[in-house]
């Protein structure tokens, strides 16, 4: 049997929370009003049909941890990757910045979504993740991969040694600001990490959380409100 793949990014609009998290804020770790973050969850498990217990939530915290999970409705602590087999189960990352990556085995019916911020790339977040999808059954050569709205190289200007530190553990990955300084693409560096893996499908959304103001930005705003993007199988 093979699988259709839904993979949804939310922006900033159509929710109920206010300045400065206005108004999809979809994180409810960053200082919002929980009740509006509640409401603004129940909008998106309604939108996507999935309904509540069908969206799988995670804690994210920087690490390179990875769980497997088979049911929604909660939160997985300390962990920032979820795999799941379960067709109708939504995996969600949510981001201002850092990298969301949904990646999926259609064939095999596999999913994967990761929270990939400099400190998990440079980790190996993404690979633990890949190697958690090929044990349940996935296979690298069939696996598609889309890298979502993060901040962009010539937004992300860091020291010179953090970049250098970057590039040797995820290489690609640095790069020159528009201000002419060293920066990070961190989605450059993981789409070099996962094709040396042997991922060939790999989509990248051009969108900007720096530039792109329908996009919630951590490092424009600070404090803000999060994106969440999300994946899922569904049967053909």
């Amino acid at each position: 049997m093979s699988f259709r793949v839904r993979r949804v990014t939310t922006t900033r609009a159509g929710g109920v929370s206010k300045p400065p998290y206005a108004t999809f804020n979809l994180g409810d770790h960053v200082g919002d009003d929980p009740a509006a973050v509640a409401a603004n969850r129940r909008r998106l498990a309604a939108a996507t049909g999935l309904g509540d217990s069908g969206l799988a939530w995670m804690n994210q915290v920087h690490s390179t941890e990875v769980a497997v999970v088979d049911h929604g409705g909660d939160t997985v602590d300390d962990t920032d990757g979820l795999v799941t087999t379960r067709p109708g189960l939504a995996l969600v990352v949510v981001t201002a910045d850092c990298v969301p990556v949904l990646m999926a085995d259609a064939r095999a019916g596999v999913v994967a979504a990761v929270h990939a911020g400099r400190v998990g790339a440079a980790g190996g977040i993404v690979v633990r993740a890949l190697e958690t999808m090929v044990d349940a059954g996935a296979d690298a050569g069939d696996v598609s991969v889309l890298l979502g709205p993060a901040v962009s190289g010539r937004n992300y200007e860091v020291p010179e040694a953090m970049a250098a530190e970057v590039e040797e553990a995820l290489p690609g990955s640095r790069t020159t600001t528009r201000r002419g300084t060293a920066g990070l693409d961190l989605r450059a560096g993981i789409a070099a990490q996962l094709r040396g893996l042997g991922v060939r499908a790999i989509d990248v959304d051009p969108r900007c959380t720096v530039e792109d103001r329908n996009l919630f930005s951590h490092r424009r705003d600070n404090p803000t409100g999060r994106l969440a993007s999300l994946i899922w199988l569904e049967r053909r």
